[in-house]
Order: structure tokens, then sequence, then C-alpha cells
């Protein structure tokens, strides 16, 4: 069998399209990407979010003249800091444009290793095979829900990467849940839009970031403790900006870095819209019910409350199991520990010629691949080591 391409690429979001412009631009390689062009981001999404990540660390990593700067310019826009994600979808779609025009919209349905690569199963029933396959599908699947509300319609209650239109909210009541940026910005959007909302938070606090802004008059301290993608406290953003070094640390370690990077916390340009929307810490909903069309919920510290809807901004946890295009029979070939697959050089699982990109290559390369900055270093990683494995392969 000759593989009908040299890499398939599942998805089109960041880390697709920079993936599969890279290894055209520097490999030459027989390249399919597959899937609508930043989907996740253009669907699902709310409309008036703006991007918490600072503008360097906003490129897509695809080539050093497709960068946001390269668009502003050839779009002749004036672009706003915090981007606007209308702005950084279209962003991701002129980039997709320049660097793969041919990108195949049909959605991959399953994938299956053959002898000499691995057969996909288009939406519209067409299979194809390629040699190699990066798996860049994104963290849509990964949504964390809580159990309590398991059953409810998306009437009453919805994930943070359920909504786009967050105007449907206006003139109810609304609990949101959780203290990260999707759950703050969430609150602010939901209020704004005319609904009276409330936020639930587990912890002790609200944690708002900005500690780098507060130094960056002293410029060579912010640059010893930060990195322009600024993830992470300080001293730690230097360290996880460089996935190639995280690996090197003890496990304990590694875990400690991603879990202060990645930290509950809102970008602090959010904080001044806060003024009028509570915010209750120290507590959870341990039980919803609903009756006579209001979500009544108990509290764990004894009180309830009487809602119109559940807005669930409670991230998102890997587990690459719920990628549905991954049968079993391949799922029980890659090495997973706590949902992630393990991935070497070049993003490499334990199943040869099936890569991971993204959050599901965290485990190994660390808090960066959670962000958009992560997909320079992994789309470089890719476009190094496949070509040298095909090399190999065609030398032996």
């Amino acid at each position: 069998m000759i593989p009908d391409f040299d890499v398939a690429i599942v998805g089109a979001g960041p880390y697709g399209i920079g993936a599969g412009a890279r290894l055209r631009e520097l490999a030459g390689l027989d390249v399919r990407v597959f899937g609508e062009p930043m989907e996740f981001w253009n669907s699902h999404m709310p409309e008036g979010m703006l991007l918490r990540s600072p503008w360097d660390a906003s490129h897509i990593g695809s080539s050093r003249k497709l960068t946001f700067d390269s668009y502003r310019k050839a779009s002749g826009q004036s672009i706003p800091v915090p981007i606007p994600v209308e702005q950084f979808v279209a962003y991701g779609k002129w980039l997709q444009r320049q660097a793969i025009p041919d990108v195949d919209t049909r959605r991959v349905v399953r994938l299956d290793k053959v002898a000499k690569g691995f057969a996909l199963t288009l939406d519209d029933g067409a299979r194809c095979t390629s040699g190699r396959v990066v798996i860049a599908a994104g963290i849509g699947p990964f949504a964390r829900r809580l159990p309590q509300f398991e059953g409810f319609s998306p009437e009453f209650v919805s994930h943070a990467s359920d909504q786009r239109n967050v105007s449907r909210f206006a003139g109810k009541r609304v609990v949101v849940v959780g203290a990260g940026q999707s759950a703050l910005e969430g609150a602010a959007l939901i209020h704004e839009a005319g609904a009276e909302v409330e936020l639930i938070v587990r912890a002790s606090q609200v944690h708002w970031l900005g500690m780098k802004d507060k130094i960056h008059k002293i410029k060579p301290i912010a640059k010893l403790l930060y990195s322009p993608y600024d993830i992470g406290p300080a001293g730690v953003s230097r360290i996880v900006a460089v996935p190639n070094m995280v690996k090197y640390f003890p496990r304990p370690t590694q875990n400690w870095f991603r879990k202060r990077a990645l930290r509950s916390a809102g970008a602090r340009w959010l904080k001044p819209r806060f003024t009028n929307i509570p915010i209750t810490i120290n507590t959870s909903i341990e039980s919803a019910k609903l009756r006579a069309g209001k979500l009544h919920l108990r509290l764990n510290d004894g009180s309830s409350r009487e809602v119109d809807h559940v807005y669930q901004g409670t991230g998102y946890r890997v587990d690459v199991s719920q990628y549905s295009f991954l049968p079993p029979e391949v799922l029980k070939k890659v090495a997973l520990v706590n949902g992630f697959p393990r991935v070497s050089a070049g993003f490499e699982s334990s199943v040869p010629g099936l890569h991971f990109l993204g959050a599901p290559s965290a485990w190994d390369f660390g808090p960066l691949m959670f962000f958009v900055c992560g997909t320079d270093f992994a789309a470089s990683s890719l476009a190094r080591h496949v070509p040298t494995v095909l090399r190999s392969k065609v030398a032996a």
C-alpha cells in the first residue's frame, strides 16, 4: 500500500494549522489537514470574549511571515489588546488561506492502524490513507462538567464551551461556577448581556493575574522572572516557556509546574467588570433539581438558590479516550497516563507514526501546550522530526 499522504493532520485549529504550514514550509511533505478552520474558537467561544494571552503569545506557530503582526498589516486593521476572539479567528483563517489553502473541511470520524500507516474514514464515508497522523483535535471533548448537573438540558445547564450567544441570558438569573478565566469572563459577559449573575467559587478567593504588569517598569527584573508568554508565576513562567527543559525535572516537580501555571485565575483587566457581580467563596453546589421551570440548587453551606441557568466555567480535563474518532483498537496501543498520551521527540506516541499536539502533549512537554503560544514549539519540533524519520526509512 502506498499512502495517499505523507502526513494527515486531524484538526484545523491553531495547532493543526501551525503544524501543517510548518511541515509544508520546512519539510516539503505531502500534507493534508482535515477539519473546519478555527471551528472551536469560532463556534464555541462566547461573543465578546477577549484573549487572556498577550500579543506576543497569540501568534500561531507556522512561519515568521505569518504572525499576528503580519495579519494586522495585511488587513489594515487596528487590533486592540486584549485581542477580541473574533480577530483571533480571522487571523487563524487568514493564516490558513496563506499557508494551507487546500484544507479538507471534512471531519475524520475514525482512525485505524493499517500495515503501512493509517486509514482515515471521513464524515461523508470516504476513506484515505496516510503514513503518519498528527492529532491536533483540540480540547472540546475534554470539557469538565460537574456530575450533579448530568442529565439536565442545555436550556438549564451549560458549559462555557457550549456558548456562542450569551444574549440569550438577558433577563434571567444565572449562577456561574468556577474561578478561572472562562468562568470569570463568562460571568462578566452574561451580566453585561442583562442577566442577574452570581459567581460561586469553591476556593477561598478569586486570583487575579497581573503581577508582571506591576513590575513592567523594571524591565530587567520582569524579563528575568517572566517569559513573553506570561504563563505561570515568577520563575515558573521562564521554565515552562522551554518545553524541552520541563521534561528533565522530576515528575512531582513537573506536576507542580503544571498546577501553578494552570491554576484558576483571571486577567486583571476583568476585575473592574465585577463591580456589580456578587462572588460567593468557599462554596460548592451539592445538588440540583428542576421544579416549575427553575433550577433549585442546594449549596454545601446549607443555603439554596433558585435560578434559570447554571453556567459551568469549570475548565477541561484531558482524556484522549474522549476523541470519538479513536477506536478502542488504537487506544489500547497508546501509552497513557491520567488521560494524557506519552509522547517523545516530535510529539510521537507509543504508536509509531501517531503524534499528539496541544493539551494532550502537556504531560511530557508541560503547560505551554495548553496555550496558543505552544504552537511554535510543537510545529517546529514536528517539522524537525518527521522528515528525519522518513529519510531514515527510505535509506533503510
